[in-house]
């Protein structure tokens, strides 16, 4: 089951989301994990159809999906970016949490290109939020890597991509590392930017995801 829906945030600016309960599920008895995916520029706006392209919404919008979870797929607005949008999307993580009676130690963070940057920024601001993270062709601002050292990441980069170049993945865990982590980074030697069709369909991505807990 999927819902779209525009949230509020307290300085009054509206985002829009998408939202996947599994069939059968009673929120409000059983206490679930939640994965938040962080889309790429390409789904910025507030048609959230948009979001059911790629990765996470596309896998957990399908009938078939195979995993028991709740995702929440927050949307950027157009023309901005998850790095300036993250504390709103920080206070819609917290208010689904609460809706949805989520388990606070199963909540993990995923996301491609600008969410992929966006996946390593709200987990260094937020470290005590999230048991693991999966950034898929991002980066982020490696001095800052201390604030993951203790979080389990899984980074994966298209060696081939022009568009964010995988140094950006290779430094970011390198960082992690080198202050105490356990980061672990897949390179795809034969792929350019959209590497996340292998990351989230045929590797082992959101089992690993969903097996994490703080």
């Amino acid at each position: 089951m999927f819902t779209s829906n525009i949230f509020t945030s307290k300085d009054g600016k509206n985002i829009s989301y998408l939202l996947t309960i599994p069939d059968g599920a009673d929120t409000s008895k059983e206490s679930l994990p939640l994965i938040m995916f962080l889309h790429g520029a390409g789904e910025r706006g507030t048609n959230t159809d948009k979001l059911r392209v790629y990765a996470v919404p596309k896998i957990f919008t399908s009938p078939d999906c195979p995993y028991r979870a709740v995702t929440l797929s927050p949307q950027c607005p157009e023309g901005e970016t998850f790095l300036n949008n993250m504390d709103r999307v920080k206070e819609l993580l917290d208010y689904i949490t609460d809706e949805c009676n989520i388990d606070k130690d199963r909540i993990s963070c995923t996301g491609l290109s600008m969410g992929g940057f966006g996946t390593f920024e709200i987990a260094m601001q937020y470290p005590e939020t999230f048991c693991a993270i999966a950034p898929v062709c991002g980066g982020g601002m490696e001095w800052r890597g201390v604030y993951l050292a203790k979080m389990p990441v899984w980074a994966f980069h298209g060696v081939l991509d022009c568009s964010v170049k995988c140094l950006h993945s290779i430094e970011m865990v390198e960082a992690i590392n080198t202050r105490g982590g356990k980061a672990k980074l897949t390179l795809y030697p034969d792929l350019p930017h959209n590497c996340w069709n292998r990351a989230y369909e045929e590797d082992e991505l959101i089992p690993w995801l969903l097996s994490q807990k703080k």
